[in-house]
């Protein structure tokens, strides 16, 4: 592998990472500096670092695969482990640990967090944990390949090892044009979900906040009750909408927003996504509605819940641990199937979920008439063999990890329901679990193999575990 033109880039990565660590201190000098000093320092040494590898090292070849693996899945560490800094400098969470699991949390967009009081944070690191969300939720790797020209060069690398979902959709022939597109799509659906958060109430420092997290599917609050802390039926339902967007493909936003307005109506996967969140819905009406004196509030409240966990968001407005076990299962499921690829959210994603049904519906046609052809189609267009292979190897994968991660976190402490509830919520990014990891709980009375489990399944859910688990191959190191 040539390490040094991964190091290069990895210097260039750290210095855009520092430039957004900056972002958060006009709050901090506004809010009474505090944590100033501890957020400029950090952005300091990130640049720092940043440099000496961008200093020391040249990129003398352009990329190959197992280079972009490898840029991808050191950013993500060296992001994390930097971006942990200003939580350690301010004193906010002194143990590096829970700081770094904060930081990961933060960066995959999974939303679960070691702190007991949020509230208690100084604005300006409540800033930098919702901008983590905002950075991890379209990528850093993508952004780069928007403003880099250098990175052009070998880019689709990156963008295929960044990039969720079994295919990769290119909007546009060149790679850096593509990230830009999808870039400026983010930034105009954050600012309008801003705006619209701002005339519901929202100051102006947590309606950013909450833009950041909720674009991003992160699900970070600044409040200790979430969204359920404004108790407010406009925002509830401004917020459902948007995490609705969030975990659609963002390729279908860009085609709606420049003219193709039936961009939503072709689209299989994003019918299976609307279609599975309303009979998750409808499921979990039958069994919890009951539990309601206003109705409207129940519709509100499943409505909402069932969108946060499927979006992989987060965000909690109702405990659901006091829902029935049956809706509670549901919860697990949505969890599971995550929203589609090409967006911000996580899970297995919806389109892997219906080509594994479309797969079995053809094998029953097959025991039926064993001459017959029988390829899996979406919308009459045949699914090419190997990316029906790839996605039944991810499933297989995704259902090893499930087990063998429960397996270690129950050794360490967690009853079953715990464990498996909490893996399966790191693996999909999501954040909340249930029982002991519900939604108004936290992570951080864990153990800390517990927590370094769990660190491990949210960078491979993020990451969608070959990016990561490619550098453990002995044949990815050799020439």
């Amino acid at each position: 592998m040539r390490i040094a033109s991964v190091l290069h880039i990895e210097g260039v990565l750290l210095l855009y990472g520092a430039t957004f660590m900056l972002g958060p201190l006009p709050f901090a000098l506004y809010y009474g500096g505090a944590d100033a000093p501890a957020l400029a320092l950090s952005a300091g040494i990130t640049a720092a670092a940043g440099f000496l590898l961008y200093r020391f090292t040249r990129m003398t070849h352009e990329l190959r695969t197992r280079e972009g693996f490898a840029v991808v899945s050191f950013a993500w560490l060296l992001f994390s482990l930097f971006g942990s800094l200003p939580y350690l400098l301010s004193g906010s969470i002194p143990n590096p640990t829970d700081a770094f699991f904060e930081t990961v949390s933060g960066f995959t967009t999974t939303g679960a967090t070691i702190l007991t009081n949020i509230e208690a944070l100084p604005r300006g690191i409540l800033f930098w944990r919702s901008m983590t969300h905002w950075m991890g939720g379209m990528g850093m790797i993508v952004f780069s390949l928007a403003v880099l020209p250098m990175l052009g060069v070998g880019g689709m690398q990156l963008y295929k090892a960044e990039v969720s979902g079994p295919t990769v959709d290119k909007l546009t022939p060149r790679v850096a044009e593509t990230a830009r597109i999808l870039w400026v799509v983010y930034v105009v659906i954050t600012a309008v979900l801003a705006v619209l958060l701002l005339l519901g109430g929202m100051d102006l420092f947590d309606a950013i906040c909450h833009a950041f997290s909720t674009v991003a599917s992160g699900g970070f609050s600044t409040r200790n009750l979430s969204i359920g802390y404004y108790n407010s039926s406009y925002i509830d339902w401004v917020i459902v909408v948007f995490m609705v967007i969030a975990g659609s493909n963002f390729a279908l936003h860009y085609h709606f927003l420049t003219g193709r307005r039936h961009a939503y109506r072709h689209d299989r996967e994003f019918h299976v996504y609307l279609g599975i969140m309303l009979v998750a819905a409808l499921a979990i009406g039958a069994t919890t509605l009951v539990l309601y004196d206003d109705k409207l509030i129940g519709v509100r409240d499943i409505v909402f819940t069932v969108t946060s966990l499927q979006s992989s968001t987060g965000y909690a407005v109702a405990d659901y641990e006091q829902w029935s076990q049956s809706a509670q299962f549901v919860l697990l499921l949505v969890m599971i199937i995550g929203g589609c690829a090409g967006s911000t959210a996580g899970g297995l994603k919806v389109i892997r979920i219906y080509l594994v049904a479309k797969y079995i519906a053809s094998e029953f046609t097959r025991l039926l008439h064993p001459q017959a052809v029988v390829p899996v189609r979406i919308r009459s267009v045949a699914v090419p063999r190997e990316v029906m292979t790839d996605v039944l190897a991810f499933v297989a994968l995704y259902g090893l990890a499930i087990f063998g991660a429960t397996l270690l976190v129950t050794a360490f402490g967690l009853d079953w329901v715990s464990g498996l509830s909490g893996v399966v919520s790191m693996l999909g990014n999501m954040g909340p679990g249930m029982n002991a990891l519900g939604p108004y709980d936290h992570y951080g009375t864990l153990h800390v193999v517990s927590k370094w489990v769990l660190i491990a399944c949210m960078l491979l859910g993020r990451l969608e575990f070959y990016t990561l688990l490619v550098l453990f191959a002995p044949a990815y190191w050799r020439r």
